[in-house]
């Protein structure tokens, strides 16, 4: 089996009896998923993202639209190319209507005519862009087999960042997260959704884009200060063990025991963290105590000799210049 996986959020419109915002969060999930996901199934991009694009083009002068036209052969070849949609799927906006000029130039973000808004009471653990609004990935999973004839689908990437730069092992937000939108994944499958699959995003802390190492995804803590990179679980990892486990959620009262096994779990394994890093303290504290000779010859190596190196350069120049004049 062969598939592609695409990113979306989805769009909620701000006012649910304005067909302006109501059509306005059409295009914003249309631009988002459909410009990738369309072609694939039905053989061309959504109908409104070529009328946008197109009467933007021709506002701008330009002869063609800026979106580029499927010949008869390629709509052929490339639709039903794909076995399963891979999905990944992080959060949602409210969408309303904005118009915006053509004389701004050509933008992808200005050819929606909308505009994106969050909610302030919306948790925000993580990234900038991320909030906790779990509902959206059941309307968002409906859309699809509704838009799409039902496809199968594999949640590929479903998770939440922290924003906090210390280690944060018991990391509750992350579990709430992940509680939210698993139990609105599986009432997309009681909708008759095609869900077959879900992987959390992701299992261990790594290089997330330009952010690097500061934003951490992971359901393990990893070291990267340290040589071997060791890993450390967080509570989630239990939580989320769990759920496997059970493949969805048991009882209330069993689902409150994994909260609070999870919670005890990372509380002693953050001891045991806190207890190694003072070691390492402790260490660094008596390695440059009773090692003078060691830290002096580091003081020399990353700063004399640098510094020196330098100096003979800028006195070879002045030499140099003064040479030359004096021949001239």
């Amino acid at each position: 089996m062969v598939g592609i996986s695409l990113t979306s959020a989805w769009g909620e419109p701000v006012e649910l009896t304005s067909q302006k915002d109501i059509e306005a969060a059409e295009r914003y999930v249309q631009f988002y998923l459909g410009w990738f996901a369309n072609p694939i199934y039905s053989g061309d991009y959504p109908e409104v993202m070529k009328n946008y694009v197109g009467r933007k083009s021709a506002q701008q002068g330009l002869g063609t639209s800026r979106l580029p036209t499927f010949s008869v052969q390629e709509k052929s070849y490339i639709k039903g190319t794909s076995d399963f949609l891979g999905l990944s799927h992080f959060t949602t906006r409210y969408i309303t209507q904005k118009n915006y000029s053509a004389l701004k130039g050509p933008s992808y973000h200005t050819d929606r005519d909308l505009t994106e808004l969050v909610d302030p009471k919306w948790p925000d653990p993580g990234s900038k862009w991320l909030y906790s609004v779990p509902w959206g990935f059941r309307r968002l999973l409906n859309f699809i087999k509704t838009q799409y004839g039902n496809p199968l689908i594999y949640v590929t990437e479903n998770g939440v960042s922290e924003k906090l730069q210390c280690t944060q092992l018991c990391d509750e937000w992350r579990i709430e997260y992940l509680k939210g939108y698993i139990n609105e994944m599986l009432k997309a499958i009681n909708d008759g959704v095609n869900v077959k699959g879900y992987t959390v995003w992701s299992l261990l802390d790594k290089f997330e884009w330009n952010k690097g190492y500061s934003e951490r995804f992971g359901l393990y803590h990893v070291d990267f200060k340290k040589g071997n990179k060791p890993r450390y679980p967080k509570a989630s990892v239990y939580y989320y063990k769990m759920i496997i486990s059970a493949n969805g959620f048991s009882n209330p009262r069993e689902v409150k025991s994994w909260h609070q096994k999870a919670i005890e779990t990372c509380s002693i394994t953050n001891q045991l963290l806190a207890a190694e890093e003072q070691r390492n303290t402790a260490a660094n504290i008596l390695r440059l105590i009773h090692d003078p000779l060691t830290t002096h010859m580091e003081m020399v190596t990353e700063i004399v000799v640098p510094t020196v190196f330098t100096l003979c350069i800028l006195i070879s120049a002045i030499l140099l210049m003064f040479l030359l004049r004096k021949h001239n």
